[in-house]
């Protein structure tokens, strides 16, 4: 079962990374639009609060050691030193809260609300200490043209997360 666990983490890893591939620049952002998000919560979804926060460790560690796999195919620490760094460090958070509750379909919309509102605090928050901009100017290019995009991938996580689980579970 353990193993099986870490497949499906390893799975979700390379996931991650292929939705940062998947970018929609913004020319008022640094922080362009991936399917990251979608993955980040999916990841907890599927694999609950420790695992799923163990793909999204795993996605920052590879990145950090220099694999070209965050958004626009960059690496290395420098991109988490930078701008957008606290986006990514925020996925492993994101990840385990969005794990909270993977069996209780009732709560899943608040869950990943809660999920995707901690990568917009961390987020956030790292980008005002790292570039000195105000709060308000930083939430209009990093929190709110997202808010559409990411209900609708927490729509998404919750039509698909049931399907793809029955097909794991055949196959």
């Amino acid at each position: 079962m353990e193993t099986d666990k870490m497949i499906k983490a390893a799975l979700m890893t390379a996931l991650t990374a292929v939705g940062a591939y998947l970018i929609i620049p913004l020319p008022f952002s640094p922080v362009p639009i991936t399917l990251q998000t979608f993955f980040v919560i999916l990841a907890g979804r599927l694999l609950g609060k420790k695992y799923g926060f163990l793909s999204q460790i795993s996605y920052l560690l590879l990145g950090a050691a220099g694999l070209p796999i965050f958004s626009g195919g960059q690496g290395g620490l420098g991109v988490i030193a930078g701008p957008t760094g606290g986006f990514l460090i925020s996925f492993a958070a994101a990840a385990w809260i969005a794990g909270h509750y993977y069996k209780e379909e009732r709560k899943n919309i608040f869950i990943y609300s809660a999920a995707v509102l901690s990568t917009y605090i961390i987020g956030c928050s790292y980008f005002v200490l790292t570039t000195g901009t105000a709060i308000a100017a930083a939430l209009n290019m990093t929190v709110i043209p997202f808010i559409p995009g990411d209900i609708f991938k927490i729509i998404l996580v919750i039509i698909l997360a049931p399907i793809l689980e029955k097909r794991i579970k055949n196959s």
